[in-house]
């Protein structure tokens, strides 16, 4: 009977956001959570604050990308995610409305996958201002492996004009 090789490990980039509640304790427990289910945080990004995008009339977001060493599928990551997003008591009321932590894979190493569950590289990721910002923070020469641009490179030509600020750490008052 043979075994199954082991999957090497590969490095997936997360976008963490937050805009209900303590939006900076939801992070904080997110990569709790993702590095004892996920695999190793090996690079994070400062916090940003973000307009609401899609949907913009809602509080402003916490957000941060993540780099993770993940020897999980690209599916059993997103299952991870997901379950971060649950502990955090996320609940999908409406399509981009407000949320207690919500975790997408911006990439997941070199790879593309299209299903019903999960895209990656994630497909808007070009045209979100308030993801590639933290990303090109932690990965600015990373390219896109279907447009072949840099994250820096699709940063310098993102159309989103909606600001993105680095956090000074304070959660305004109830």
């Amino acid at each position: 009977m043979s075994r199954p090789f082991p999957t090497p490990p590969v490095l997936a980039y997360l976008l963490l956001g937050s805009n209900l509640g303590d939006r900076a304790a939801h992070l904080a427990a997110a990569r709790h959570h993702l590095a004892a289910g996920a695999g190793a945080i090996v690079a994070q990004s400062g916090l940003y604050e973000t307009a609401a995008w899609g949907r913009e009339d809602q509080p402003a977001f916490l957000n941060q990308a993540l780099a993770v060493r993940t020897s999980l599928s690209a599916e059993k990551l997103l299952a991870a995610c997901l379950a971060a997003e649950q502990a955090a008591g996320r609940e999908r009321a409406e399509h981009w409305g407000s949320r207690t932590l919500d975790v997408d894979i911006l990439f997941f190493g070199a790879e593309i996958c299209a299903s019903p569950a999960l895209t990656v590289p994630h497909p808007q990721l070009a045209g979100r201002r308030f993801a590639l910002v933290p990303l090109a923070e932690i990965a600015p020469r990373l390219r896109h492996p279907q447009l072949g641009l840099t994250v820096a490179e699709l940063l310098a030509r993102c159309p989103d004009p909606l600001p993105v600020r680095p956090w000074l750490g304070q959660e305004p008052a109830p």
